[in-house]
């Protein structure tokens, strides 16, 4: 009992009532809307709901990772985010086939991995904000050429660097706001608000938009990626999301038109994410990539968007705000 009342006095849910407010409504959303698609299906069962049902399951899994993650101690927060990365980085490196040399130069880049999280850990940012970017796009190359087969190599390089961008780069920023600073004024939420804010805006655009796109959308956007993006849809989602985020403001540190902006950006981005992953596995023509998520396919799908978002919202915040 004495270890259970120490685990809840570190949760921040009840210092920050804010979070614990965000929290509860985005539950009963997720609850409510099983119980629409439920009912919905068996009142119309001909109705096609299982895109939706889908979308649900899987929001489902991503909130309490979240959730559970950000309101943890940051020993845990850390590796647990780093984790999602890891599983990420596998499943995009399993289906960009790799030649069978670039192990070598695969092991460094899974190697980066936990240093590029242990940065944000200790919150040294400029180390933070150019060990890939620059360390690891000069040093992965070299490696390639130093296993000494050519053919391919220009694939190699490329395929390994992006990964580690968007995989890595890209998601270890979703830890990051969780190593700011909370010495400024109106930033009582602290960085568990900022990445409740960024998660739950991406994600809540990814499903308006569908929404939208079901409802009224006629006009394809990029019919040969992805059919079922409209510009209706598309439009829809960027309004719906952009009031969403007024309201959310207090989540944050900034000033209202940084908040509508920033939503603003956060659904244009998301959409850029999910799209551009969208072209990958159709050309390496695959569905999903990977069966992390039994049913809903792997980590990465689920966090495509993310891998756009977290970086564009986090340089904001921290150039407005910092």
């Amino acid at each position: 009992m004495r270890k259970l009342k120490e685990f809840i006095l570190r949760l921040d849910l009840f210092t920050k009532p804010d979070i614990l407010h965000v929290v509860l409504l985005v539950f009963s959303l997720l609850i409510l809307a099983s119980l629409i698609f439920s009912i919905w299906g068996k009142l119309s069962p001909k109705s096609n709901l299982e895109e939706l049902k889908s979308r649900t399951n899987s929001w489902w899994i991503m909130v309490l990772f979240f959730v559970s993650a950000t309101l943890l101690d940051r020993a845990i927060t850390f590796p647990a985010i780093a984790l999602l990365s890891f599983i990420a980085f596998r499943e995009l490196h399993s289906i960009l086939n790799f030649r069978d040399s670039d192990r070598r130069a695969l092991f460094w880049a899974f190697i980066a991995i936990p240093i590029q999280y242990y940065l944000a850990y200790i919150e040294w940012y400029m180390l933070f904000i150019i060990f890939i970017p620059v360390y690891m796009f000069l040093f992965i190359p070299v490696r390639l050429v130093i296993i000494g087969e050519t053919k391919g190599i220009i694939k190699s390089m490329a395929s390994m660097q992006w990964a580690l961008m968007i995989n890595v780069f890209g998601i270890s920023h979703l830890a990051y706001f969780l190593a700011l600073p909370e010495d400024i004024p109106n930033f009582k939420n602290g960085g568990q608000g900022l990445l409740l804010f960024l998660v739950f805006l991406t994600e809540i655009n990814d499903v308006l938009q569908f929404i939208w796109g079901k409802l009224l959308g006629k006009h394809k956007i990029t019919p040969s990626v992805s059919p079922n993006k409209t510009w209706e849809g598309f439009v829809g989602g960027i309004i719906s999301t952009t009031i969403i985020g007024y309201f959310l403001r207090f989540l944050t540190p900034l000033e209202t038109w940084q908040v509508i902006l920033a939503s603003f950006i956060i659904a244009c981005t998301g959409f850029f994410g999910d799209i551009v992953m969208s072209a990958v596995k159709r050309d390496l023509g695959v569905k999903d990539t990977g069966t992390t998520i039994p049913g809903h396919g792997g980590i990465l799908d689920r966090l495509d968007s993310l891998t756009y978002t977290a970086p564009i919202f986090f340089h904001l915040v921290y150039y407005w705000a910092f």
